[in-house]
C-alpha cells in the first residue's frame, strides 16, 4: 500500500519527537504529504476560575501549538517532506478521528507514552481511544520515560562493549573469538 496523507497528531512533547521523524521517513519513502495536527484541549481547562482561566492562556496555548507545528515543518524540511497543518480546539482523540476520516488520511502516525495498569484505567489513552474509533489505520509509536531508559542502557551496553573489545588487542593484533567456540 502506497501512502500519499499522514496525519500526525503532535502534541509538542519531548518524546514526540521520534514520533515525527518517523512519520517523515514513513512520507518520505512514500512520497507523501504530512498532515501536522495540534489539538487544543480546551476542556481540560473548564475547571479553572474564569478570572484565571482564559486571561493569557488562550496565547499561551497557541503559542505551545504553533511551536510543536514548527518542530514537524523542521523535520519535514530536512527530508524534503511537504506539510500541512492545522491547529484546532476540542477533545484530541475525536478532532484526530475526524480530521484523518474528512481529510483522506491513509494512516495515522501517533505516539502512546506506554502507560499500563491504574495510570492507564484513570488518564485514559488518546492513542486507545484514536485506535479503536478510526477507520483508517494507526501506527503507534512509543515515547516516554521507558524509551528514554532503554536508549540510554543500550547507549552504555555499547559502550561498555566497545571499551571491553578495545582491550582485547595485544601486540598490535586483534584476538577474535575470544571466548567463542
Amino acid at each position: 500500500m502506497m501512502y500519499q496523507r499522514i496525519l500526525v497528531p503532535t502534541d509538542g512533547s519531548p518524546g514526540s519527537e521520534r514520533v515525527l521523524e518517523h512519520a517523515v521517513e514513513l512520507a518520505s519513502v512514500h512520497g507523501a504529504t504530512v498532515h501536522a495536527l495540534y489539538v487544543i484541549n480546551s476542556g481540560s481547562f473548564a475547571g479553572l476560575p474564569m478570572e484565571s482561566s482564559w486571561e493569557g492562556l488562550d496565547e499561551m496555548l497557541h503559542e505551545d501549538a504553533e511551536a510543536a507545528i514548527a518542530d514537524v515543518r523542521a523535520i519535514a524540511e530536512r527530508s524534503n517532506v511537504q506539510v500541512e497543518t492545522s491547529i484546532v480546539e476540542g477533545t484530541p482523540s475525536r478532532e484526530i478521528v475526524r480530521l484523518a476520516e474528512r481529510g483522506g488520511c491513509d494512516l495515522i502516525v501517533m505516539g502512546t507514552h506506554g502507560r499500563g495498569g491504574i495510570d492507564r484505567l484513570l488518564l485514559g489513552s488518546v492513542a486507545e481511544k484514536v485506535v479503536r474509533a478510526s477507520m483508517v489505520p494507526v501506527l503507534t509509536v512509543r515515547v516516554g520515560e521507558e524509551d528514554t531508559e532503554s536508549e540510554n542502557e543500550t547507549e552504555a551496553k555499547s559502550k561498555a562493549d566497545s571499551e571491553t573489545n578495545s582491550d582485547v588487542e595485544s601486540d598490535g593484533e586483534t584476538e577474535t573469538g575470544v571466548g567463542a567456540d
